[in-house]
């Protein structure tokens, strides 16, 4: 089973549903998204205001790919409800505030 969620999963990136959220996504829109729903999680985690989770060393994002796809997780597992454009709008704003693809 576990074999098949991850070729699952591969195929789904390879197939670019995930090629371009950057593109896709409005900035302004995700700052509000990202705001109301993911920095109580992160500051949590690592205190401070969250951010640290985007800056440091060795994080975990390398390209909008992977970026698209840790937004998408982290929407599932907080139940934040987004649409696949809200997610969209979250990495557009990621993007353009910390990792700059």
């Amino acid at each position: 089973m576990k074999i098949l969620t991850v070729l699952f999963c591969g195929a789904l990136l390879a197939s670019g549903v995930h090629a371009a959220p950057v593109a896709k996504g409005d900035p302004k829109t995700g700052k509000g998204l990202h705001d109301k729903a993911c920095i109580s999680c992160h500051a949590s985690m690592l205190g401070g205001d969250g951010s640290e989770i985007y800056t440091r060393a060795d994080r975990k994002i390398q390209n909008t790919q992977q970026l698209a796809a840790r937004v998408s997780a982290c929407n599932a597992n907080t139940g934040a409800g987004w649409f696949p454009e809200d997610e969209a709008h979250v990495a557009a704003y990621l993007n353009q505030q910390y990792y700059k693809f």
